[in-house]
């Protein structure tokens, strides 16, 4: 199961100027910045890594906004593994090529990974696999547009935003893989996030 791709619609033109909230939720993983709208989940972002915005001005936090609450419970779900699937309404922005990406990584299957490779001829153009790549290194809600799931084509694990053990992790969590999972909840191996 994926997550519903019809959830996933560009910004209308009075929408970019919209008010912003966001809320921190602790995970097994590390902290994870929540952002939405009034109506949709606009980000998911690992605490200290790569492309987590600064909250601005205009942004209000608010851990009961409803898409936030929803998003914190579906998330916590997903991290104890009794979630395969997201319900949460996106709204992503970006180019026509990110888009197309994006849309591309969120019909991945729960526990199956395609290639850099696989993943620019999905989106339209084979050729562009290191824009495919950027793309999903600017993915902005990891996690429920599974980046993860993109590995490179000889298997290696490639390049993730908020680390490698977390794509370790998330991959493991998928695979059920309950050896792995505990080794990377180890102190040790979260201590460096």
């Amino acid at each position: 199961m994926t997550m519903k791709i019809r959830e996933m619609r560009r910004p209308k033109a009075n929408e970019g100027n919209a008010t912003k909230y966001y809320a921190t939720i602790k995970s097994p993983i590390g902290e994870l910045m929540l952002v939405a709208d009034d109506t949709a989940l606009t980000g998911v972002y690992f605490g200290g890594h790569d492309h987590v915005p600064a909250a601005s001005e205009g942004w209000t936090r608010d851990a009961q906004h409803p898409v936030l609450r929803k998003a914190a419970l579906q998330l916590q779900e997903y991290l104890s593994g009794k979630r395969k699937s997201f319900e949460i309404p996106l709204r992503l922005t970006g180019t026509d090529f990110q888009e197309k990406v994006w849309q591309q990584i969120a019909r991945i299957p729960y526990g199956e990974t395609i290639s850099y490779a696989e993943l620019a001829k999905r989106a339209g153009n084979p050729q562009a696999i290191r824009a495919a790549g950027t793309t999903t290194g600017r993915n902005p809600v990891s996690i429920i547009v599974p980046c993860h799931r993109v590995v490179g084509k000889n298997g290696g694990l490639g390049g993730f935003g908020g680390g490698l053990e977390r794509k370790r992790f998330l991959l493991a969590l998928e695979k059920a893989d309950v050896d792995l999972l505990a080794e990377l909840r180890s102190p040790a191996t979260m201590a460096r996030h």
